[in-house]
């Protein structure tokens, strides 16, 4: 063993939180708030056991809710201690395995007890392994897994692990002698990683499910060589594929030698699925176990599917208008409690069809928002869910919605048909057809009511579509590009 163990003593410091209020809620309601969303949203947990669970480590907004998905694995089991391996976004330079040396982490939720004797026996047993507190004052990758561990482990011990580099051997070494040293001690290990940074939307989900397909072989050799290989096609600003790759490694060393048989995908998605995502630039988020069970192939692994193409637009059934109108209201209340989001799935293949749609909010018959996404390139679902918060929170003509008057919320979804350009005024329908007009870069959409609320006709229509767009009134009638379309409106005082 190296005389390096010793490099910081124990002492009885307990970390405060760094990235609270960033990463993660700082207000303790709002973070439980997120953790009961989250869970209850969660994958149902399979039948095996977990050993160690690859986890993300982004803020819940984007990764929540895969994070849950992992951790739902495990929550039915019982476990003495939680091991955290996170990755080194702070030390440059740092080549060890830092153990946190303090007694304990706090979060808005409480402090989590570190196993302290199991940090003893991990440094006298690993030579890689040293007491180094300040590894761990600023990583985030450690602390956002703790509120998880909070809710769905309450009591339990930690202890906080940050693997500085993802040098193959010495994560190796590390992980074997972690999995020896937890035989019969009922420990759960988590391995802290995000996938991808930062491919495009379509580029980000074939990489990351080749990685996955890598987990699934609990072979650390073909894992790192599938982290480090460069794509085929090559992905256009793919800085990493896996910027856990060392806590994988040793996770994944430290579950064989606990006898784990399996690697098995739970769920996968990326920043571009969530509703406030940017989809030019995205991370990649996956929920693995790893079990000393049944082995599944990628074929039988839903996480790993292909996505199905996007079905064309269809009849919305007074099931799929429902379904629509909960996922609105649970977004808006959702970020009220929690400044996080739910993640758009389980919705009949019909909803995934690209399609535009608006979002109007109304008290008492008074507009309180109305925001509308008109593109055809996004699914139905998501395009309510983003509106919905778009319309709450986003429309400028009003103050964002309060708890308050959440209860008092009428919603309103007008799912749209594709946009087909018109080339004579006369054509417009006033009251059949909402209207887009696009002039340069400007651009104004009215859906088909809003004439016939407004008492307009065509030319007013048309005028008042010009100053929505910041156009003088009357610039439709030379160089304006004009387009109709029609509107499926429902409510959700229509199945009241």
């Amino acid at each position: 063993m190296g005389t390096q163990h010793t490099d910081t003593d124990r002492d009885t410091a307990v970390r405060a939180p760094a990235v609270a209020g960033q990463f993660y809620p700082g207000d303790a309601e709002k973070l439980s708030a997120a953790l009961e969303a989250f869970f209850r949203d969660a994958e149902p947990a399979g039948s095996e056991r977990p050993l160690a669970v690859v986890v993300p480590h982004a803020g819940y907004i984007f990764s929540g809710q895969i994070t849950a998905d992992a951790y739902n694995q495990a929550r039915p089991f019982t476990y003495r201690t939680i091991v955290i391996l996170g990755t080194n976004h702070t030390k440059a330079g740092f080549r060890n395995v830092g153990i946190y040396p303090g007694a304990g982490m706090r979060t808005p939720l409480g402090t989590l007890a570190v196993d302290q004797a199991l940090a003893e026996q991990l440094i006298a047993s690993c030579e890689d392994c040293i007491y180094r507190a300040a590894v761990h004052e600023k990583e985030h990758s450690v602390e956002v897994q703790l509120p998880f561990i909070q809710y769905a482990f309450p009591g339990i011990d930690i202890l906080p692990v940050v693997v500085g580099t993802a040098e193959e051997a010495m994560c190796l070494r590390f992980g074997e002698s972690l999995g020896r040293l937890l035989q019969d001690r009922d420990a759960l290990i988590v391995a802290s990683s995000d996938l991808s940074h930062y491919p495009a939307y379509e580029a980000a989900g074939p990489v990351d499910r080749d990685t996955l397909r890598s987990l699934e072989s609990l072979n650390p050799r073909v894992f790192h060589q599938a982290v480090n290989a460069p794509p085929e096609p090559p992905v256009s600003n793919l800085y990493t594929r896996a910027c856990g790759e060392g806590p994988i490694l040793a996770a994944m060393a430290a579950a064989r030698e606990l006898g784990a048989t399996a690697a098995i995908p739970v769920s996968y998605a990326n920043s571009g699925d969530v509703l406030i995502g940017d989809r030019d630039r995205v991370v990649g988020y996956g929920a693995v176990v790893f079990v000393a069970g049944q082995r599944k192939t990628a074929d039988e692994t839903e996480a790993l599917a292909e996505p199905a193409p996007a079905p064309a637009p269809g009849p919305l059934s007074p099931d799929h208008r429902r379904s629509l109108l909960a996922f609105a209201r649970k977004t808006i209340h959702q970020f009220l409690t929690s400044d996080t989001v739910p993640v758009a799935r389980g919705f009949d293949p019909v909803l995934w069809g690209n399609q535009g749609a608006f979002v109007t909010l109304r008290i008492q018959d008074q507009l309180r928002g109305c925001v509308g996404h008109v593109d055809e390139d996004l699914p139905l679902c998501r395009v309510v869910g983003n509106m919905a918060l778009q319309a709450a929170f986003g429309d400028h003509r009003f103050s964002p919605v309060s708890l308050e008057e959440f209860p008092r919320l009428e919603i309103e979804i007008s799912a749209l048909t594709p946009f087909t350009e018109i080339r004579k005024v006369g054509d417009i329908r006033v009251g059949t057809d909402g209207v887009m007009l696009k002039k340069g870069e400007r651009k104004a959409v009215f859906l088909p009511e809003v004439p016939v609320t407004m008492g307009w006709d065509r030319e007013m229509l048309l005028d008042e579509l010009c100053l929505k767009a910041g156009l003088a009134p009357g610039s439709w009638r030379k160089g304006a590009s004009l387009y109709c379309f029609q509107s499926t409106k429902f409510q959700e005082s229509d199945f009241q």
